[in-house]
């Protein structure tokens, strides 16, 4: 697989988990931290890839709702066999304003297995975890290691009390044309109450290096929980999701992006977009 092939998708892989998954709250989405794309073969690049993003979203709510509002600065650097993402963000949802911060390690383990470990923390916002982390381990397939499965575990700790406990199983598969296609299940049980679900997402990527990256994705399934308020919250219910994510390149090493999203359960539909700006060094 040729050197400019792996770090575009690795580049792409990394701007679309920092934007959409790595601050995600509660388990109200199939974004998650186990995109089985992230990340591939640090050691075969020209040089490590390193990036920063600032993006600011919107989205607004059914049932009348107040619109949530966004923004995050996030950062990527390699070096090494290892790549290394934070991200800070500030929101507000449901009427009120949380932080996050949120670290992540991708080590390299040899041509054919990587691993990565995450953890973040929200500032005590109902809707933000108290600690999440996760561990994850990739194994790439074939003589040009265009395939790549995923294994993971979870751990997310709400400020309500809640815990939930997850097992999460991806696959990718990089065409020869720039095309990638990407799909998961997550089974997850959340106590008190023992409550048992599992979500599932599909998403395909078309792009080249240096020009456009697009990705629509889709992900529907069960969730366990959602606070909706301090006090309030739903349990045990369907939701689906779907979105669109563009970056587009001004130059080698600039460019800018944006998304829109569709969510749904029993009780709101929420629409959204967001705006950004990414710098690559």
């Amino acid at each position: 697989m040729k050197t400019t092939y792996l770090t575009f998708f690795t580049f792409a892989s990394m701007l679309f988990l920092c934007h959409e998954a790595y601050a995600q709250q509660q388990n109200n989405s199939s974004y998650e931290f186990e995109n089985p794309a992230v990340i591939l073969a640090q050691q075969d690049q020209i040089k490590p890839v390193r990036s920063l993003e600032l993006s600011i979203g919107k989205q607004y709510l059914t049932n009348d709702y107040a619109a949530w509002k966004d923004i995050s600065l996030s950062g990527v650097y390699g070096v090494g066999r290892q790549v290394f993402q934070v991200e800070l963000s500030s929101k507000k949802e449901f009427n009120q304003t949380g932080h996050f911060l949120g670290v992540a390690d991708t080590i390299t383990v040899n041509d054919d297995w990587f691993a990565r470990v995450s953890v973040g923390a929200g500032n005590g916002s109902f809707y933000l975890p108290h600690v999440r982390s996760d561990l994850f381990l990739y194994k790439k397939w074939f003589d040009k290691r265009n395939f790549v499965s995923s294994l993971g575990i979870g751990y997310y700790s709400s400020p309500d009390g809640h815990i939930d406990r997850n097992i999460n199983l991806g696959a990718t598969y990089y065409f020869e044309k720039p095309w990638i296609l990407q799909g998961g299940i997550r089974f997850n049980r959340s106590n008190p109450g023992q409550v048992e679900t599992h979500q599932q997402f599909i998403a395909v990527t078309y792009g080249r290096d240096k020009q456009n990256l697009l990705t629509v994705r889709g992900g529907w399934g069960g969730e366990a929980y959602q606070q909706i308020s301090s006090a309030q919250s739903i349990v045990n219910f369907q939701s689906r999701e779907v979105s669109v994510l563009w970056h587009h390149w001004l130059n080698a090493d600039t460019g800018y992006l944006l998304s829109v999203e569709r969510y749904s359960n029993p009780l709101y539909e929420r629409v959204g977009a967001h705006v950004g700006f990414f710098y690559q060094f």
